[in-house]
């Protein structure tokens, strides 16, 4: 008998990317999303006190990108250690898992963390 395959968090980040609206994805343009355990230290140093980070946008957004040829690929780190601490439930870390690739996404398409809270992300 056949036991369902466990989803990792790896599925999770993949189901995000697969839920983008299909103009979105298309759009996106030399980037690499990737799970890593934990953000590095000198990435928590300029947080307040208790604050971590879930996900992280290295590269250059699509909207300040002149002569781009030639560039190694932009990065979105998603952090399995800090969601899977702060969300408990599977439902919870799912959701998490997508509000931050999103979140993380809008960065590579040039919207700053300002507008992503007005809109309510």
């Amino acid at each position: 008998m056949n036991e369902p395959r466990r989803v990792t968090f790896e599925d999770l980040v993949s189901e995000a990317l697969d839920s983008l609206p299909e103009e979105f994805a298309k759009q996106m343009s030399n980037v690499e999303v990737v799970v890593e355990d934990e953000p590095p230290a000198e990435y928590l140093r300029g947080l307040p006190r208790g604050h971590t980070l879930l996900g992280h946008y290295h590269g250059i957004p699509l909207t300040s990108r002149g002569r781009y040829d030639g560039a190694l690929p932009d990065k979105i780190s998603i952090y399995r250690g800090p969601i899977t601490r702060l969300f408990r439930t599977p439902d919870a870390i799912r959701e998490q898992v997508r509000r931050t690739v999103i979140h993380e996404i809008a960065h590579h398409f040039g919207i700053d963390d300002d507008r992503l809270h007005e809109l309510g992300w």
